[in-house]
């Protein structure tokens, strides 16, 4: 593995921003193991350390990350019976695929979010019911997951132990990885499957910018007290608000966009006047829902 370590590599294309300075050192892991190796090994030679998904819902500084990207790249799935088994790199997007082939229901309510399963878990990854009158969260499929702690032991954990709230695990609080993850799902027509995957992709695609001319890290606020970030955000004057290549989307401002060439601080500064103006207005205090990695 440690062959293929790179040294200052440039970090914004693995990101769904575009945004990101270089690591000092880089590493592309395939398989569960291997993460967890790559994991021991940094810890041992006291080196920082960030594990890198598929690069949504993040800001990677512009002057990059001191110490060691893992580039989690861990994608084996299998299904047996009702249950489906992801190691933590493979993509919510591929898990859906896999059991909607199985005629398996329950991860399509997540169609169209570039996650990994991993980020998944970290994030309590949620989205709207097709019928948009409850939240559906990634926590209500999970049964177990195996996890590296923190003095590099790998055990098998139960749902509970993650202590799931909103956009929020134990993933947060203590330096733990997830390896692998285990789904209850439940048997339904690929017919059904599919037509929820759809409505949630055109629900996705007539309000939220597109990545690929529009490129973003997601939602940046957390919804306050049933209001939505982007409501008040919009009802403080500030849709299509830039600063240098950044913008907040015309389409939905809760999404600040890389209109070309965008740097992190560009961002960092929108999300700033965002907090400052909205709180100015509300009163409300919009906290971020992504994470900043590295420098700025």
């Amino acid at each position: 593995m440690y062959k293929r370590l790179l040294r200052n590599e440039t970090l914004a294309p693995y990101t769904t921003y575009g945004i990101g300075g270089a690591a000092d050192y880089f590493v592309t892991v395939n398989s569960s193991e291997e993460l967890a190796n790559a994991m021991v090994f940094a810890r041992k030679e006291k080196l920082p350390y960030f594990v890198l998904g598929t690069g949504a819902n993040i800001l990677i500084g512009d002057k990059g990350f001191r110490g060691l990207v893992i580039h989690n790249q861990a994608a084996r799935i299998r299904i047996t019976s009702n249950t489906l088994v992801a190691e933590s790199g493979a993509t919510i997007t591929e898990a859906i695929r896999r059991s909607l082939n199985k005629g398996l229901s329950g991860l399509e309510h997540f169609a169209g979010i570039p996650s990994s399963v991993g980020g998944a878990l970290w994030q309590n990854l949620h989205f709207l019911s097709p019928d948009r009158s409850k939240t559906v969260f990634i926590a209500e499929f999970l049964c177990s997951a195996v996890v590296l702690l923190e003095d590099n032991t790998i055990i098998t954990v139960p749902r509970e132990f993650f202590d799931f709230g909103y956009d929020d695990s134990i993933l947060h609080h203590r330096d733990i990885i997830v390896l692998k993850a285990s789904f209850q799902l439940a048997p339904n027509t690929p017919k059904e499957i599919q037509k929820v995957i759809q409505a949630n992709l055109n629900w996705r695609s007539k309000r939220h910018p597109s990545l690929r001319s529009e490129p973003s890290c997601g939602s940046v606020f957390k919804k306050i007290d049933g209001v939505g970030a982007g409501r008040l955000i919009a009802n403080a004057g500030l849709q299509g608000k830039a600063i240098g290549g950044a913008q907040i989307s015309n389409q939905h401002a809760n999404f600040i966009v890389n209109k070309g060439r965008a740097s992190a601080q560009d961002v960092r500064h929108l999300i700033d006047l965002v907090q400052e103006k909205v709180l100015e207005e509300t009163g409300h205090k919009l906290e971020p829902e992504i994470s900043f990695v590295g420098e700025f």
